[in-house]
């Protein structure tokens, strides 16, 4: 089954997560999202794939989300959402798998295993 991460190292659920994808075998291919940003069509793709709303991919408790002085009461466009997390990446919850099933927020890592085969 191909599947991709989209990981970040420094993330313990992250870890967990690739190391759950890899007791089962897999092989997925590993995007640094930190240092290899999706696009904003590629983020586009994820969410509707994750069937949520852009502004829950933003990990609203990260420092930067303050020096941009965004909050999730924003009445912000989906678009205007994803182009924030284009271009800070940071915000990005974590980890994503995608896979052709579709894609799962691997928080708890476990939520990874209803995108597998």
């Amino acid at each position: 089954m191909k599947c991709i991460i989209y990981h970040n190292q420094k993330c313990s659920k992250s870890r967990a997560a690739l190391e759950l994808l890899q007791s089962k075998g897999l092989e997925p291919t590993i995007i640094e999202y930190l240092k290899n940003p999706p696009t904003f069509d590629e983020l586009e793709e994820i969410i509707i794939k994750l069937n949520i709303q852009p502004k829950q991919l933003i990990r609203f408790k990260e420092h930067k989300v303050k020096e941009l002085g965004i909050s999730k009461g924003d009445q912000v466009t989906n678009e205007q959402w994803i182009k924030i997390l284009a271009k800070n990446p940071d915000l990005i919850e974590r980890p994503i798998v995608v896979t052709h099933i579709g894609a799962a927020i691997g928080r708890p890592p476990e939520n990874i295993l209803k995108v597998l085969d």
